[in-house]
């Protein structure tokens, strides 16, 4: 064991880790989630990006010693490599606006370039946590600058696997193009349409919803660097700012700026609350087309099923061959999730007093938990779900046949009276609406034929998928996997 100091005492810390008092104390405060914010590997490498910055920002105007600044750079390096996150221990959720985060980084950076030196664990005269590795930082600036940065990170592999899923969408939507089948509303038989009119209608909807979630990078690029406690900038030298927003920049390749009130931007939590409900929209699109699939593929012989999903895994431990849509259901599990995340990033933005929101933790954990279950539920739609789906091209077909919808298409040539009386026949008889209308002799065989082909049913023309091809044109060149 080792003896750390701090304002409230002594500890005994053990010898071989690099994390110190602070994050020890805070390990015993905030025993609540079980979970260390490493789970969250993208908030462990902004944190390292920031204080990387930064040291190269005081190394430049001169109040860091350039050998301390190089040792954290060489150790920020390390981390962002993939090294050490075990020793970010802190709780997700946690008191103190994210001191702990934050102090928990300094005694990392500082412990293990302190053994880099040759010098024991500990030994923060020669490289101290908070004099050295926090120079011109606090929490306050440092934390929600991190998780904006990790929030870009997370953000940017979501909209990856967003538009893949997309294609695959549109894939489909070309694929079904010629599929007659009959729409519905309210859960009853409406107006015919094709399959693939269907499936391009979910790849427009994601293409929205990356639109939307692109649009929000931006405000994420916003950051209250050089702010310190509260935005008066407080033992900050006048130049750090700048500086530290330049070397933040360089090190990371992302165009970043300084809020123009930095007194507002570290009260503030805007940012969070829409990028959150974003994040919501699109989870709620994406889970209402999963409902689709789910209800397209039921039965398989006493529901819908129009489509058959990939059988993933047996579906009962009773009903021998049972297979249930598992993948669908894990994807809506996900969107319920966002959905509560987005509520408590609003009562947490809600939250915050005066010039500082202490509930950016709780922040943090919904909006990275969210972005990376996002993701993976859109990979696993995608490979396990949406690129093996098949029509039942001889149910559909018989399901239009059948169809009373069809008659929506002669009410302009034997009009809204005749059609509904055909269609209360058809219903009672099980009749042809074709064989009706001929049979009544309002119209003849060939021509009943030409207003009932599909691509006047449909609304359109042979088609390889309108939407199939603007998602494709926009996406397939960097995804065709």
């Amino acid at each position: 064991m080792r003896l750390e100091r701090d304002s409230l005492g002594e500890m005994e810390i053990p010898a071989e880790v690099f994390w110190g008092i602070h994050t020890a104390r805070a390990l015993e405060n905030f025993p609540i989630t079980r979970r260390p914010i490493s789970v969250y590997p993208d908030l462990i490498r902004a944190l390292a990006r920031v204080k990387q910055a930064a040291a190269r920002a005081n190394r430049a105007i001169g109040v860091l010693e350039p050998e301390k600044a190089d040792v954290i750079e060489q150790v920020c390096l390390e981390i962002i490599d993939g090294q050490w996150h075990d020793q970010f221990l802190v709780g997700v959720i946690q008191g103190g606006a994210g001191t702990s985060t934050n102090m928990n980084t300094n005694e990392v950076i500082a412990n293990r370039g302190l053994q880099i030196l040759g010098r024991p664990l500990g030994d923060y005269a020669s490289l101290h946590p908070l004099d050295d590795v926090n120079r011109s930082q606090s929490t306050n600036d440092v934390y929600p600058t991190a998780i904006k940065l990790a929030m870009v990170f997370g953000l940017t592999r979501l909209l990856e696997e967003h538009e893949r899923l997309t294609v695959s969408f549109a894939a489909k939507g070309s694929e079904f193009a010629g599929i007659l089948k009959v729409g519905r509303t309210q859960l009853q038989d409406a107006v015919p349409m094709t399959l693939g009119q269907e499936f391009s209608g979910f790849a427009h909807t994601l293409v929205e919803d990356h639109d939307r979630l692109s649009e929000v990078i931006p405000w994420l690029n916003e950051i209250n660097m050089g702010a310190t406690a509260i935005g008066t900038g407080i033992t900050a030298d006048p130049r750090y700012a700048r500086a530290v927003l330049d070397e933040l920049i360089a090190v990371t390749g992302i165009e970043m700026e300084t809020a123009a009130d930095l007194i507002e931007a570290t009260s503030d939590a805007g940012i969070f609350m829409t990028l959150s409900g974003t994040l919501k929209r699109a989870a709620v699109k994406l889970s209402k087309i999963c409902n689709d699939l789910r209800l397209l593929s039921s039965g398989p012989q006493a529901g819908l099923g129009e489509i058959s999903l990939p059988p993933r895994q047996a579906g009962s431990s009773i009903m021998p061959g049972k297979v249930n849509p598992v993948i669908p259901e894990v994807v809506n599990q996900v969107a319920f999730s966002v959905i509560g995340a987005d509520a408590t990033v609003t009562a947490a933005a809600e939250g915050g007093q005066l010039q500082l929101n202490a509930f950016e933790p709780v922040i943090a954990h919904s909006i990275l938990q969210s972005l990376a279950w996002m993701t993976n539920a859109c990979r696993t739609l995608r490979v396990n779900c949406i690129d093996g789906i098949t029509p039942n091209l001889s149910r559909l077909s018989m399901q239009v046949e059948t169809s009373v919808g069809v008659v929506t298409a002669l009410t302009p040539y034997i009009g809204y009276a005749a059609s509904a009386s055909l269609a209360h026949t058809a219903l009672t008889t099980e009749s042809s609406i074709a064989d009706l209308v001929v049979a009544a002799g309002l119209m003849s065989r060939e021509e009943v034929t030409r207003v009932l082909s599909p691509e006047r049913l449909s609304g359109i023309v042979p088609m390889t998928g309108v939407i199939s091809v603007v998602a494709q044109d926009r996406f397939a060149d960097d995804h065709d996997d």
